[in-house]
C-alpha cells in the first residue's frame, strides 16, 4: 500500500532534528538502533510502516498511534524494532 504521511498530517507536532535529517530511517525488522520519539524525522517512517502493517490510510487511526506512542508507550521501549512491535500490537488490538 505505501501510505505517505506528511508533517500536516501528524495530530501532533514534532521538533524537526535536521542534523539527523539525511541519516537511514527505519525500513522494518531487525533495526536495533534506538528510536527518538522527538524527531518528525524519525517518527513519520515509523507510522508509515505500523499503518501499511495494518492497511489503513485512516487519520483515526494515525491519531491513535500518536497517543499511543506518546501516552502509553514505556520509555524502555527504545530500539526501533521494539516501537515497532508495541505499536503494532496495541493498534491491531484497538483495531479489532
Amino acid at each position: 500500500m505505501a501510505i505517505e504521511i506528511k508533517p500536516s498530517d501528524l495530530y501532533y507536532k514534532y521538533p524537526r532534528k535536521k542534523e539527523f535529517r539525511e541519516h537511514p530511517k527505519f525500513t522494518g525488522k531487525p533495526d536495533p538502533t534506538p528510536f527518538d520519539r522527538d524527531d518528525q524525522y524519525e517518527v513519520i517512517p515509523m507510522l508509515q510502516m505500523v499503518m501499511d502493517s495494518v492497511g489503513s490510510t485512516d487519520g483515526a487511526v494515525l491519531e491513535k498511534l500518536e497517543e499511543i506512542m506518546i501516552q502509553q508507550m514505556p520509555t524502555f521501549i527504545h530500539s526501533r524494532e521494539e516501537v515497532f512491535d508495541f505499536l503494532l500490537a496495541l493498534i491491531r488490538e484497538r483495531l479489532e
